[in-house]
């Protein structure tokens, strides 16, 4: 094996070192491995990027790709299973929706020091505020309704054709009371004090659970931040990990969630009224506006959730990053109860 590491450090080596085993674990007859421009780039609260090329010969000849390795960080704001986005991804593979190819995991860092995911390295920018950003008014909405495209297509897939019930799990119930529980699990494991106002809109929440018109593929954290970008071409949906079998409102809530508009939507072109017309209109499917405030409100309390599981990594000394606890969601949690009311 051969390593040509950008300021080669130890880190570097033993990720080189990680990947050479993982690849001879999965190619048995893989040869000749060699990595080039292994480099850690900034990536998500959660998990290490390290981009690098790798090449090799095996049994069916040679092989080089552009490859992008996603590891587990030691603190994270999401208690996630590589396994999960893995088999996602490959599902994912020769369908409308643009996402990269996966190549191997690592789900228990037996060979990396911790979870990990090998996957394709795709072209493009992230840019999280590219819909408020300094293109044209018509290339930005150009690209806001590719987004919405993309979020469709995600839709349309046909999960259990392509194998997705048994690792994602098909909801028994009712969607809503689903995650609820889920992130109220969450919720419980990281809380550290009470917090009387989370748990007064929680109680909302499982009295005014909507029931879905359909079960559907949702990514789970869409936003313009997930995703590499060409023009107005979106090159790749990224970060998977929370993807799961839902309600088709989740993810239109989450880009309709007003604390996110920044992220989401163009003010006075492109704002909720036009995201919701323009998704029944690809769609075809009715909006109620109670149901989509549901999920607005648990969008909120949902990132909540994942703000005081930053904490409790602070205080536990696994994140060296501060965060605060998520009052300034409350008044917007509460306005819109108020309203749907």
């Amino acid at each position: 094996m051969t390593v040509d590491a950008h300021e080669p450090d130890r880190a570097a080596r033993q990720v080189a070192d990680g990947l050479a085993q993982l690849v001879r674990h999965a190619i048995p007859s893989a040869q000749d491995i060699a990595f080039t421009g292994l480099t850690r780039s900034a990536g998500g609260l959660s998990r290490e990027n390290w981009s690098f090329d790798a090449s090799w010969h095996d049994a069916e000849g040679g092989h080089t790709h552009r490859l992008m390795l996603m590891r587990d960080a030691k603190g994270t704001l999401l208690k996630t299973e590589r396994s999960r986005e893995f088999d996602v991804l490959r599902a994912l593979q020769g369908s409308p929706v643009a996402a990269p190819a996966v190549f191997w995991m690592d789900p228990d860092g037996q060979f990396l020091g911790a979870p990990s995911l090998i996957m394709e390295r795709v072209s493009g920018r992230c840019d999280y505020m590219v819909l408020n950003g300094a293109q044209p008014l018509n290339e930005r909405l150009e690209l806001a309704h590719a987004f919405l495209q993309l979020l469709t297509d995600i839709q349309t897939i046909d999960w259990q054709t392509r194998g997705l019930g048994p690792s994602l799990g098909v909801p028994e119930g009712s969607p809503a009371q689903i995650v609820l529980d889920e992130w109220e699990t969450e919720y419980r494991r990281v809380q550290l004090e009470p917090h009387p106002e989370l748990d007064y809109v929680l109680a909302w929440m499982r009295r005014a659970a909507p029931q879905a018109q359909a079960i559907v593929l949702v990514h789970g954290d869409f936003k313009p931040g997930n995703a590499l970008i060409e023009g107005t071409r979106i090159t790749a949906k990224l970060d998977w990990e929370t993807a799961h079998l839902g309600d088709p409102l989740e993810d239109l809530g989450w880009i309709t969630n007003p604390v996110r508009r920044r992220e989401h939507q163009i003010p006075g072109h492109w704002e909720r009224a036009q995201i919701v017309e323009a998704y029944t209109r690809l769609t075809g499917r009715a909006v109620g506006d109670a149901a989509l405030t549901w999920w607005n409100v648990f969008s909120c309390w949902k990132l909540a959730v994942i703000q005081l599981t930053a904490v409790n990594e602070f205080v536990s000394g696994r994140y060296n990053r501060v965060f605060q606890t998520p009052s300034w969601l409350f008044r917007p949690m509460l306005q819109m109860m108020e309203r749907a009311t």
